[in-house]
This record gives structure tokens, sequence and C-alpha cells, in this order.
């Protein structure tokens, strides 16, 4: 297995995507994942690079990376150092990233064996499943998606009247990173960039638009983000499955850091059943 990590690759935004790439002895299956982490999230999170190496130890090339404005930097990739890039942060932001990423998967030279011709699987976590629904149903290179967690709309955790109104008169909201205990900030750009684009940002019209091989995997014990809304993604995506994995919190009932040696059994039958959804024709 070759693990090259932090390539970094320039953004639309001012601000750079640092990528990790995990690649095969022999990539036998012509097969790439493209991973995308959620809010609050990075690409080294955790078991991040357990998932990673999973795939590639089964002849799947894997990518993951961090979102431009996920509030870390270059030298300080993990965790949130930039809270100013994270409280600018926004879905199109982060759809554009995305983009720059799977270009570059297209136009790089140096991975003989990582080619856009591959078939490509967008994989991600809870917001992220939103972002990768959406591209999916944009983008003809994509081939299938995997939901982890995920959401089903972006803007019904924060956009009620009485919110809105205060945002828009203050500027800014604030959450608190239970983990960190920081204070991250939301600018009211966020709002702005749902409403604008409200047709675009629908994971709803995404979804029943997207006609592609859809793998959506939720934990019925998900503190953060229902059972019931992996219900309505998989009521909306004709061609998906959904796995409902017993006893499963957010995160599959791992943690960052991850320091245990034996991954949890809800973990493994999310590595499992996705792997199985990738290699499967």
């Amino acid at each position: 297995m070759t693990i090259t990590k932090n390539i970094i690759l320039e953004g639309k935004h001012n601000k750079p995507i640092l990528v990790d790439v995990f690649l095969p002895q022999k990539s036998l299956q012509k097969k790439t994942v493209i991973y995308c982490h959620g809010f609050k999230g990075f690409k080294d999170w955790g078991t991040n690079d357990i998932l990673a190496e999973h795939f590639a130890e089964h002849g799947i090339n894997f990518l993951k990376f961090n979102f431009s404005h996920n509030g870390g930097t270059v030298n300080q990739p993990i965790d949130f150092p930039d809270l100013e890039a994270f409280g600018n942060n926004n879905f199109t932001k982060e759809l554009d990233d995305l983009e720059c990423v799977i270009n570059w998967v297209e136009n790089q030279n140096e991975y003989e064996n990582l080619s856009i011709e591959n078939q490509i699987t967008l994989m991600a976590h809870s917001r992220g499943s939103g972002i990768i629904i959406i591209k999916a149903k944009e983008d003809p290179r994509i081939d299938k998606v995997i939901s982890l967690a995920g959401v089903s709309d972006f803007s019904a955790r924060f956009i009620d009247n009485e919110t809105l109104e205060y945002w828009k008169k203050t500027g800014v909201i604030y959450v608190e990173n239970s983990r960190t205990k920081q204070q991250m900030p939301l600018y009211y750009q966020l709002a702005e960039d749902v409403l604008k684009n409200e047709d675009r940002l629908s994971v709803e019209n995404a979804s029943k638009s997207l006609n592609k091989p859809h793998l959506i995997i939720h934990g019925t014990n998900d503190p953060t983000v229902n059972l019931e809304e992996a219900k309505k993604v998989h009521k909306w995506s004709q061609q998906s499955k959904l796995v409902i994995v017993q006893n499963a919190d957010h995160v599959f009932n791992v943690k960052h850091p991850w320091t245990e040696g034996q991954l949890p059994q809800q973990f493994q039958l999310m590595l499992d059943e996705s792997l199985e959804f990738v290699t499967s024709e």
C-alpha cells in the first residue's frame, strides 16, 4: 500500500484543500472511493485512516480530504485552529471543493492507477452525505454513492424564523464543539447560501433525481441525525439500499482519537457493507 498525506490542492475560494491518497499494491478493481467528512469533521478524524486502509487492502483506491473551510490549516489539519474559515464555510464552497478533488483525479498523472475512468464512488459522513448526493446527481463522472449517518435536509436544523431573524441581526451564531470546547462561529452567509440556492441545495430534490446505486447506512442510536432522515432519503433515492445498524451511534461507536485495539461490531458492519457495495457490479 502507498499512502501520501496532505497533498495540497488550490481551491476556488482562496483556501487550500488537503488530500490523502491510499493506493493498493495492485489496483486490479479499477475503482476509486472519494470520502468527505461532515460538520465539525476532518479527514484525519478517529478511524478514517483505518477506513481508507481497509479499502486499499482490498485493491481499491481511496481518497479523503479536508474541505477548504473546515477550520483546519496546512500546518494543523487536525481540529480547528482557523475558526474564521470555519465560520465562512458553506454548502456551495463544499460542492466546489469536492469538484476540485474530482478534477484533480481526472487531471493528475502522478498516480498511474488513479483515473477518472475508474468506477468512482463518493462516500461521506453526516452533513457530507448531502454534499455527495447533490454532486453525484450533477456530475456524470460519479457512479455510486455511500451515505453514512447522512442528513436529509441542510436547512431544517437552523433556519426557523426565530433563529434566522436573530442570526441576520447579529451576523453570527455559535455552536460548541463538545470535544474541544471551542465556540465555533457560523456567519450569516451560511444561511444566505441556503436561501439563495434553495433548489440546488435540496437533498430531497437531488435524491429524487440521483438514479445511481446508493447505499445508506444509519444507526438506531444516532443522537445527532435521526434514523428517520435515512428512511426519507431511502424513499427518495430510486436505486438506494438502506442498512440499519442496531445500537450504532452517529459515528458507529468509534471516537476521536481512536486508540482501541478492536473495532466495534457496528463500525465493522459499516465497513463490510460499504466494501461489498463498492466491489459489486
